[in-house]
């Protein structure tokens, strides 16, 4: 970001000699690590709270796509059976008849032939 080499530091030493006493200096460039540990501090939080929001941006994104992934299997299974309706031989098979008694056809009782007798000799 900041681009300091040993020149651009120096001129800085130098210009806060002539600006700042010698007796101050020590409580200046103490005053100056406190300033710059409150802003390392600032960027840090900064930097929390945006990835704060980036995660709740890319939660929401993965809850909005398994919304769409719900909405279309629950369309699919919906036109899957309109297409049952419309064409009942790839529909499944009806349940058997002993699950449902009181649909099943009434047995009409048949005549038995006699039965056979023995024959004694």
């Amino acid at each position: 970001m900041f681009d300091f080499d040993v020149g651009k530091l120096l001129l800085i030493g130098v210009v806060a000699l002539i600006f700042i006493p010698p007796k101050d200096l020590p409580n200046a460039l103490r005053q100056l690590g406190r300033l710059l540990g409150q802003a390392r501090r600032m960027a840090s939080d900064f930097r929390a709270q945006f990835d704060e929001v980036l995660r709740e941006s890319e939660m929401r994104d993965l809850k909005d796509e398994f919304s769409e992934i719900k909405q279309k299997a629950s369309i699919e299974g919906t036109m899957n059976r309109i297409a049952d309706m419309i064409d009942p031989e790839k529909a499944a098979p009806p349940p058997p008849a002993e699950a449902v008694p009181e649909q099943a056809p009434a047995v009409e009782k048949a005549e038995l032939p006699p039965a056979p007798t023995e024959v004694k000799s």
